[in-house]
């Protein structure tokens, strides 16, 4: 069934927003900025993050010891605009986990400004099919899985549990959502086109090939084999993986180079007695 949700969450922006104010590092003299993209809003404010970093904040056990801005700070936080306790980066990641949809992120990579983007759209539909299907996930999971629909890394000790939990699959950095959450969460086609395929199988297609026509050149074998290479791999991987395979083939007696070095024409080994 449809699931409808409001595009963004009113007190996710809100807090985001705020947040950008209480902590301007007003002696820079900027702006605060707020861009609205096609699936995310983008927040940013001058100042490096105050008081640790965003992530010591996600798990909700954080209380700073100081603001940027004091009594802003205390200002805001009479008119119930803000939360003091430390809490604020921790909701919006819970409600966002919530919304089905993918966790803030925070970049820190430009000194003297954070910047912070909220999502409105889906990313990854096994991932928020995933967090529809399997509503008891604790926030760590939720966050490490986020963290792969993303294409970053996470630590090895998250990719164990996640892979005995059936969670993951693949391996690094070409982790996706495993069979079983797959065909749970109706995302079996996804899977089918990252996950790869055993190295017979592929030498399987190409004795068919050749058994059918008799010789193939690399590019040939290339419009063959590239569109049954799992699509977690970028092309120059997959180039790499079909070269492989040729000397793979080739020192196993399985193919042989019937051309020349520059323009190889590969075709069935002789079989020997």
């Amino acid at each position: 069934m449809p699931h409808e949700i409001s595009k963004y969450d009113q007190k996710i922006v809100l807090e985001a927003l705020h947040n950008c104010i209480v902590h301007q590092d007003y002696g820079r003299n900027g702006r605060v900025v707020v861009t609205e993209s096609s699936d995310r809003l983008r927040f940013e404010n001058e100042g490096t993050f105050f008081e640790g970093q965003p992530h010591d904040y996600v798990p909700g056990t954080k209380t700073p010891r100081r603001y940027r801005n004091p009594f802003l700070a205390q200002a805001m936080a009479e008119l119930n605009m803000i939360d003091t306790m430390g809490y604020g980066i921790h909701e919006m990641h819970e409600r966002q986990a919530k919304r089905y949809l993918p966790l803030p992120d925070y970049d820190l990579a430009e000194a003297g400004a954070v910047k912070l983007t909220i999502y409105g759209g889906v990313v990854d539909a096994a991932y928020t099919r995933l967090l529809m299907q399997k509503t008891d996930l604790v926030l760590s999971d939720i966050l490490a899985l986020d963290r792969v629909q993303k294409n970053l890394p996470i630590p090895e000790g998250a990719v164990v549990h996640l892979k005995r939990a059936n969670l993951i699959e693949g391996r690094r950095p070409h982790l996706h959502v495993s069979a079983l959450v797959a065909a749970a969460t109706g995302g079996k086609a996804a899977y089918i086109r990252t996950r790869a395929m055993d190295d017979a199988h592929y030498a399987k297609l190409l004795t068919e090939y050749l058994a059918k026509f008799g010789t193939a050149s690399r590019t040939e074998i290339s419009q063959m084999l590239t569109p049954k290479l799992s699509d977690a791999l970028t092309a120059e991987q997959k180039i790499s993986k079909i070269n492989n395979l040729l000397t793979k083939w080739r020192k196993g007696g399985l193919i042989r180079n019937t051309g020349s070095d520059r323009s190889p024409r590969w075709a069935l080994a002789e079989k020997k007695e």
